[in-house]
């Protein structure tokens, strides 16, 4: 098999996974090509929207049936969602090429996954001690709260679900609840920026290897719904300190390894 393709495979399964996981998959996307020395087409941006585009369908598929009562009863939650899409959508036409060409630092990667972290810890710390409210009965002002959280997740690091669901958790809301909510908010800007890249490769097809994008999106499809399933089934039962102490770890080899190459 062609190496890039086992490269295109590792990595759609890397984005199914910390999509969903509250670890950051932006941060894997760029670690793993520096890390092994990855170059080409699977270490750009269009190729990282490909993936999306993977956890994307992953997202319709598990959510389908949410999404089709939204849209034909429950407006009130859909009104939300797009509302707290607007941040995130503002931010990413802003600061779309800040993003691109300055911020994805192993330097920056590691102290947003360490930041991050110590919020996610502040916030499961009072879980427990107050009264949880579930998806339905959410307010405006916990998604319009949740929305700007999920601008600040441009930042590679900080993990678009790792902040949205301390967001929700932080406003009381059920860790299953913020998750779920999380998903459905992911949906339409992962949704955007899929079709705002992927007019490249429509437009230009022949300056891209396809085979690389369809293995990658595959993977990534495949990854994304059982990290989808299992994430809401585990967080039940189970705070998020597991994924902390994983981004304290990740962050740690980051460092070394950026101190390693000095």
């Amino acid at each position: 098999m062609n190496p890039d393709i086992i490269k295109a495979l590792i990595l759609g399964i890397v984005q199914g996974l910390t999509e969903f996981f509250p670890v950051s998959s932006t941060a894997h996307l760029v670690l793993f090509p520096w890390f092994f020395g990855w170059g080409g087409e699977i270490d750009t941006l269009t190729f990282d929207v490909a993936l999306h585009g993977g956890t994307l369908m992953a997202l319709l598929v598990c959510f389908f049936g949410q999404w089709l009562d939204m849209l034909t009863h429950q407006r009130r939650m859909l009104f939300f969602i797009i509302l707290a899409c607007v941040p995130a959508g503002v931010a990413g036409v802003l600061l779309h090429k800040v993003v691109e060409h300055t911020l994805r630092s192993p330097l920056v990667i590691a102290a947003s996954l360490v930041i991050v972290g110590f919020v996610m810890l502040m916030a499961e710390k009072d879980y427990a001690k107050h009264p949880r409210r579930t998806l339905g009965q959410m307010s405006l002002i916990d998604a319009l709260f949740i929305g700007l959280a999920q601008a600040v997740a441009l930042i590679p690091g900080v993990s678009r679900s790792g902040i949205t669901i301390t967001a929700g958790i932080s406003r009381r809301i059920t860790r299953e609840s913020a998750a779920r909510f999380s998903f459905l908010l992911s949906t339409p800007v992962i949704g955007g920026a899929t079709l705002l890249e992927g007019a490249k490769l429509v437009k230009h097809p022949e300056a891209y290897h396809l085979d690389l994008f369809v293995a990658g999106f595959g993977a990534a499809f495949v990854s994304g719904v059982i990290a989808i399933r299992f994430l809401l089934s585990f967080l039940r039962e189970h705070p998020l300190n597991v994924f902390v102490y994983y981004r304290f770890m990740l962050a740690a080899v980051i460092g070394g390894a950026w101190l390693l190459q000095r």
